[in-house]
């Protein structure tokens, strides 16, 4: 197994980021739950719309979600990858403004839910949860600007090897053939996450698949030989 998060309170991710649930006082957590409900969506379900009015929060239990923005010109951008742990809506609950983007269930998702009311209102009686969720929309930021300071200085190939390369870290299983990735993305998510058209990356992933680096599934992806995508992006062998 290729160091899949499957736990809350594990220490990897799409972002690199520790999920909010993790940093948060084992007392603190377990009041936070206690003020939401717990709710289920199935996969490919939206659990958010992007621009639709705030009126809660999720906290995710199990199961991942993905976070996209739809441009004025419709084109898709896939923002990041959330799972157990992690935070939703809270942008919005804290701020009064529409939602920025919308997610969307990869697999079947358990979460908790909590009326923006009562969030904001468990926030402004619990400084040390506050400032936990100050850190994680800090690291969050952080994260991006690095992200797109790096993405400025690739090309489109090797964007696509680093993130072929970080889902391997994040989500892999090891199989006979090779690490299958666990979360299913489309040749359209993938163009979105590395800031290029479909068809752009379906050519990069047929190159790959020719040169037997990866196989290709519906909606989904076996890395051959992770070594090859290190040695595109100039990475050597540990």
């Amino acid at each position: 197994m290729a160091g899949v998060r499957t736990r809350a309170w594990d220490d990897d991710g799409f972002d690199d980021g520790v999920p909010f649930l993790a940093r948060l006082e084992r007392a603190d957590r377990a009041a936070l739950l206690a003020i939401g409900r717990p709710l289920n969506y199935a996969e490919r379900s939206v659990l958010m719309h992007q621009s639709e009015p705030s009126a809660h929060v999720l906290l995710l239990l199990h199961g991942w979600t993905k976070v996209t923005a739809t441009a004025a010109n419709g084109y898709e951008a896939l923002l990041a990858l959330r799972g157990p742990g992690d935070i939703l809506g809270e942008g919005a609950a804290l701020s009064g403004r529409h939602r920025s983007a919308t997610v969307t269930a990869l697999e079947p998702v358990d979460a908790v839910v909590i009326d923006e009311t009562r969030f904001t209102a468990f926030l402004s009686g619990n400084a040390r949860v506050a400032l936990r969720l100050l850190g994680l929309t800090t690291d969050r930021q952080r994260s991006t600007d690095r992200r797109r300071l790096e993405w400025a200085a690739l090309s489109v190939r090797e964007r696509l090897a680093v993130l072929l390369l970080e889902l391997v870290r994040t989500h892999g299983a090891r199989t006979d053939e090779g690490i299958e990735l666990t979360i299913r993305l489309s040749q359209q998510e993938f163009a979105g996450s590395v800031g290029s058209s479909r068809e752009a990356v379906a050519r990069l992933l047929k190159e790959l698949r020719d040169k037997q680096v990866v196989a290709t599934r519906r909606r989904g992806i076996v890395v051959l030989r992770p070594d090859i995508l290190r040695r595109i992006i100039g990475e050597r062998p540990a």
